[in-house]
């Protein structure tokens, strides 16, 4: 028995070992909610709490159906795949009563560089300007037509 003759600091050290765990679980118990782990490695009511939050988008679908002249416009273009909220926004609340809530005029040498502006990581082949360049600060729909855009004289 002469080996555990100092072995007092041993226990000490698992003692503390015992009571960071007791702790961590302790705390833990509080911070992750009841239903987490009910269905994997998530909450199980994640997806109640979303499907209670309000509509904020109404879809291209909703848009076309007001808005068929802009469809048109926009079947044959280069944003015919890019949906109407994608620019304009979340516009459930406009699709709800058209009349009282109406877009925001939106502004094009902001909106277009999101996606247009030169970007050594985007391919070649996407439509890419270096914005202080081409337009001088003026907005992109002076020249080009969103829904469809093409310069005005013609060419791409």
């Amino acid at each position: 028995m002469h080996a555990f003759k100092d072995s007092g600091h041993l226990f000490r050290l698992a003692a503390v070992f015992v009571a960071g765990i007791l702790l961590f679980l302790v705390i833990r118990g509080f911070l992750v909610p009841k239903s987490f782990g009910q269905y994997g490695h998530y909450r199980g009511v994640a997806m109640a709490e979303m499907a209670a939050r309000p509509v904020n988008f109404a879809g291209h679908e909703t848009c076309e159906t007001c808005h068929a002249d802009v469809l048109d416009k926009k079947k044959d273009g280069k944003h015919a795949h890019v949906n109407c909220e994608a620019c304009h926004g979340p516009l459930a609340k406009h699709a709800d009563d058209p009349t009282s809530v109406q877009p925001p005029k939106l502004d094009t040498a902001v909106l277009c560089a999101r996606c247009h502006e030169a970007n050594a990581a985007k391919p070649k082949s996407f439509p890419q300007v270096a914005s202080a360049d081409h337009s001088t600060g003026l907005p992109c729909d002076t020249c080009h037509q969103p829904h469809s855009p093409v310069i005005s004289g013609g060419t791409k």
